[in-house]
């Protein structure tokens, strides 16, 4: 298996930056063209968890815009020529809160790279529930 071939980082890429294109203008069927048009889909957002296509497009639907964000790292990493790992961090405008997300992609056979698993977060002050060592 080639890790990281230049090649399929830059399809994995383009389809990053037409997803952040659609989701900064609100673009709901072209985010929803990018999303595996599958049951086992499944996106864990900021405040839902969404199992299959259809509940990923039912969400995309009520949503009348995204806060807009900057990006301040992405990583893209890839397996083969079919499986990419895309990890962004961010900045919602305005706000100072740092956001996360990751994407797993697969080019599906006749329909091309679609995400089959997305986890959006932002990032929490603290962590009540670890325990560090010495306290």
């Amino acid at each position: 298996m080639r890790i990281d071939d230049p090649a399929v980082i830059a399809e994995a890429r383009a389809v990053f930056d037409r997803y952040e294109a659609a989701l900064m203008a609100n673009r709901t069927e072209e985010l929803d063209a990018i999303f595996w048009a599958d049951p086992r889909t499944v996106r864990f957002g900021i405040t839902e968890i969404l199992y299959g296509h259809d509940a990923i497009r039912a969400f995309r639907a009520s949503v009348k815009a995204y806060a807009q964000r900057v990006q301040k790292r992405v990583q893209i990493t890839t397996f083969g020529p079919d499986v990419a790992a895309t990890h962004l961090e961010y900045e919602r405008v305005g706000t100072g809160l740092v956001g996360r997300e990751t994407k797993i992609m697969a080019r599906i056979p006749g329909e091309g790279w679609r995400v089959v698993s997305a986890h959006v977060s932002l990032l929490a002050g603290t962590d009540p529930g670890r325990q560090e060592v010495g306290r």
